[in-house]
């Protein structure tokens, strides 16, 4: 018989109780009422391991997941293979249990894998600096915005931002700052993304102008037409910033190149799973003058007192280790084992890995898109190039409805309802492919919405 090891004699529990002023260790529950100390509970019998897991495994196979059912749902989540030597590194223990590195020289390897993932992301959005993670791409944008303020000593706190920028990014950005006073957000109340709109709306109270490239409906703007926005902010002493689509970087050319000052994304497509709730990844690059301005952690690459490479966190400015007064945001954490799955991510594929995942996504979403708007009943209404995702007019105008008979009929997760945050494209889905759909996928969505428009709508 195995005994368990209880490091408390009788002695030291008497000792105890008698400090305490009680006889015995039942009279530390008198509080409690009797027929509440052991009442029945209504469980059914013991199982075994094996029968749990049998149980837990059919109890999952209820649920409408991206590898079981053909998934057309982005909107700011995606769909996207991950290779296995991602879950591989991220599993090991040394990584996997590592939390905050406050003593470096233990800490090498961590440091060290959050340095090569700061040096990736600089890579893929041509910035100079990033830190190691936010929560996801809301907080991030959000951060961006205190980043924006903090620039400018908060002398300034109008931010301009395009309608088109993710509806929840907004929403959280709004959030997280609606304690500071003064602080005023404009220009997304339009109906569409009009660069000349948003530049009439900046002025010298201006911090920031937020776009987002791809937008939210999936639609490119054109270097040039970033560069002015970024020349037009420039003007008047704000900031640039752009949100991205990372995996879009493997075709487009990345933000620096067209003067943003701080870049943002959901970094969920590059090694992470989808999840309900997370954990996702905030990607935060920014200009290096701006790096004393920064949120989160920031790695650095040096030597030690005999010549040898080490690595250090140069910055943490954060409140937990300066005055709260002069901490640039209240961040207390970051997503480092996500972050980690990004490097690793982004270290597997490389360039022309990365590229091809982009170009995959790119040429199934736009043939997709033609065989929708051959149709009868759709129209895709996207009036600018797009890149994995697009806007799709449906016949009836009910979306949800759509859906619905999607997921009950043919067991296909469908698109986004963009009547939830845009009052004029209600009835519009908007519909994603990633390189992770096949054709066969999608012959079963277009026989779905063939069947639906005779069936449901005639």
């Amino acid at each position: 018989m195995r005994v368990p090891y209880i490091p408390h004699t009788d002695a030291d529990r008497e000792e105890m109780l008698r400090t305490i002023g009680v006889e015995k260790i039942e009279d530390l529950f008198q509080v409690v009422p009797e027929k509440s100390k052991f009442p029945k509970l209504n469980l059914p019998p013991g199982r075994s391991e094996t029968e749990v897991l049998t149980e837990l495994m059919e109890m999952s196979e209820a649920n409408a997941d991206a590898p079981h059912y053909p998934i057309f749902l982005g909107a700011g989540a995606y769909y996207r293979y991950i290779p296995a030597v991602v879950d591989m590194v991220i599993s090991r223990s040394e990584f996997y249990t590592a939390y905050t590195p406050y003593q470096p020289e233990i800490s090498q390897g961590w440091l060290q894998a959050m340095f090569e993932y700061q040096s990736l992301v600089c890579d893929l959005t041509g910035m100079e600096a990033a830190n190691i993670s936010h929560y996801d791409g809301a907080t991030a944008l959000a951060e961006a915005v205190i980043m924006a303020m903090n620039v400018a000593r908060y002398r300034r706190k109008k931010i301009v931002v395009s309608p088109t920028v993710h509806p929840q990014y907004r929403a959280v950005a709004r959030t997280y700052t609606q304690g500071i006073e003064g602080v005023e957000f404009v220009g997304d109340d339009a109906p569409e993304f009009d660069p000349e709109a948003l530049k009439s709306l900046l002025d010298k109270n201006t911090a920031a102008l937020i776009v987002q490239n791809p937008d939210f409906l999936g639609e490119i703007s054109s270097p040039k037409e970033m560069q002015d926005l970024a020349d037009a902010a420039h003007a008047v002493g704000a900031l640039f910033v752009v949100a991205v689509d990372p995996i879009s970087l493997g075709l487009l050319k990345p933000p620096g190149d067209y003067g943003a000052d701080i870049v943002t994304a959901e970094g969920q497509s590059m090694g992470n799973p989808m999840g309900f709730g997370g954990p996702y990844l905030g990607v935060f690059a920014f200009r290096k003058k701006y790096v004393h301005k920064s949120s989160g952690r920031i790695v650095g690459q040096t030597v030690d007192a005999e010549g040898r490479r080490g690595f250090v966190l140069t910055l943490t400015a954060r409140e937990q280790h300066i005055r709260r007064e002069r901490a640039s945001s209240n961040i207390c954490s970051n997503q480092a084992l996500n972050a980690l799955a990004t490097a690793a991510y982004l270290a597997t594929m490389g360039k022309q890995g990365l590229r091809q995942v982009a170009e995959l996504s790119y040429h199934k979403a736009h043939e997709l898109a033609r065989a929708i708007d051959g149709l009868k009943g759709y129209s895709v209404v996207n009036k600018r190039p797009f890149f994995d995702e697009f806007v799709v007019k449906v016949p009836g105008g009910d979306v949800s409805a759509l859906n619905r008979y999607l997921l009950d009929e043919y067991d296909i997760i469908g698109g986004y309802d963009l009547g939830r945050d845009y009052d004029h494209l209600k009835g519009h889905m908007l519909l994603c492919a990633t390189e992770m759909t096949t054709a066969d996928d999608m012959d079963a969505l277009l026989a779905a919405l063939d069947d639906y428009t005779r069936e449901e709508v005639a």
